[in-house]
C-alpha cells in the first residue's frame, strides 16, 4: 500500500516558519519537533520568502556600491573613536 500524505494547515505551516525564522534552532530539530520532515519545512520556508523584485539598474548598483564602502569607513571610523574613548578613559582615572 502507498503512504498517505499529511495535510497540514496553513495557520500550522506559518507557525513552523515562524519558528524557524524565530529561533536558532536548526530545521531538521523543529520538524522532528513538530513531526514532519525537514524537507517539508525548507519547502515552506522558501515559499513564504519575497520574491525577487526586478533587478537593479547600474546606477542603483553604482549607489549601493558607494553606500556599502560609506558603511564601512564609518564601521571603522566609529571603531577607532571606541578605542580612543577607553584610552582615554582609563587616562584620566
Amino acid at each position: 500500500m502507498g503512504r498517505r500524505r499529511k495535510r497540514y494547515t496553513p495557520e500550522f505551516k506559518a507557525e513552523a516558519v515562524r519558528l524557524v525564522q524565530t529561533t536558532e534552532r536548526p530545521i531538521t530539530e523543529i520538524a522532528a519537533h513538530l513531526g514532519t520532515t525537514a524537507k517539508s519545512l525548507h519547502e515552506w520556508v522558501n515559499e513564504r520568502r519575497p520574491k525577487p523584485t526586478e533587478r537593479l539598474t547600474s546606477d542603483e548598483r553604482r549607489e549601493l556600491l558607494a553606500l556599502r564602502r560609506e558603511n564601512a569607513q564609518l564601521r571603522m571610523e566609529r571603531a577607532i573613536l571606541k578605542k580612543a574613548t577607553a584610552f582615554f578613559a582609563k587616562e584620566s582615572e
